[in-house]
Parts: structure tokens; C-alpha cells; sequence
């Protein structure tokens, strides 16, 4: 089954490239090799939600952070293909950082992390299997829960 296909299977259509908000481009390419910049769960030009995660009053919900890290990959593969033309030209996803902004005592961001990492992998199948970090930072960008960048090789 082709990389488009399983998209559509599981429902998913990549978003529009997020325009950068500084100075830098969404995605650089070196050999087989595409670097994202990190990518924040735009979507529709807005972030669908603000401040640290944790649990309790006025903090970003675990789980709602989880599905923006899903949002923030998606904008990831989309920035990559972008750049390469076509996401057939994915071969394989080969490391996921993620950062979380955390509350202090929030300590579960690998969780986070997974909504990027298990959407890669749905895409991918083994191909999407790769190596991560999961960092718990005190703010992001735009005061962003969740931020992602992405390696990929490409044909």
C-alpha cells in the first residue's frame, strides 16, 4: 500500500506548510536526509491551544497535548514534503524530538510525545519506527504546549 494510501485509510490529509515565524525555512534537505525545523500544532493559522501541560486548573490536558504532538508531526511531514515533491519519497522516519512546555511537576512527556510518534508510525508501518527525545521545557514559541522536529530519509 502506498504512503498516500494509508493516509487516506486512516483519514489523515497533510495540512498547508505552516509559514515560519522567524527567520528560517520549514525544512532543509542534506543528502537522503530532511531536517524540519520545529513544528508547532498550527492548524488553520491558529494554535488550538496555549500554556504549560499538567494536570489541573488552567493547564494544558495530557491528553489534549498529546493530539497537538499529533498535529505538530503531521505539520512536520508536511513542511518535509514540501520540500521533496512527493511524501512517497518518505522512506523512513529516523528520529522524532519532541519538547513539551511543562508544568514543574508534569513528568510524563514521553506520553505527549507518543501522539507524534504512534501518527508516524500508522503512516509508516516499520518505516516510521524511530529513535526520539521527549524534553520538558519551561516555555515554547507562541506559548505553544507542544513542539516537534523530524528527520526523515528520502528518496
Amino acid at each position: 500500500m502506498s504512503v498516500a494510501q494509508r493516509l487516506a485509510e486512516l483519514g489523515l490529509t497533510l495540512p498547508d506548510v505552516v509559514p515560519p515565524v522567524a527567520a528560517y525555512v520549514p525544512a532543509v534537505r542534506q543528502g537522503d536526509l530532511v531536517y524540519t525545523a520545529g513544528q508547532l500544532p498550527i492548524i488553520d493559522g491558529q494554535l488550538p491551544a496555549v500554556g504549560k501541560v499538567g494536570d489541573g486548573p488552567g493547564l494544558v490536558d495530557p491528553g489534549t497535548a498529546h493530539d497537538l504532538a499529533r498535529q505538530a508531526a503531521l505539520n512536520g511531514l508536511a513542511a518535509a514534503v514540501s520540500l521533496v515533491g512527493d511524501v512517497e519519497k518518505v522512506r523512513r522516519v529516523v528520529k522524532v524530538v519532541g519538547f513539551v512546555a511543562s508544568d514543574p511537576a508534569f513528568t510524563t512527556q514521553p506520553q505527549v510525545i507518543n501522539g507524534a510518534s504512534q501518527v508516524l508510525q500508522e503512516i509508516f508501518g516499520d518505516a516510521g519506527v524511530h529513535a526520539r527525545s521527549a524534553v520538558g521545557v519551561a516555555v515554547l514559541p507562541m506559548d505553544a504546549p507542544v513542539e516537534v522536529e523530524l528527520i526523515l530519509e528520502v528518496a
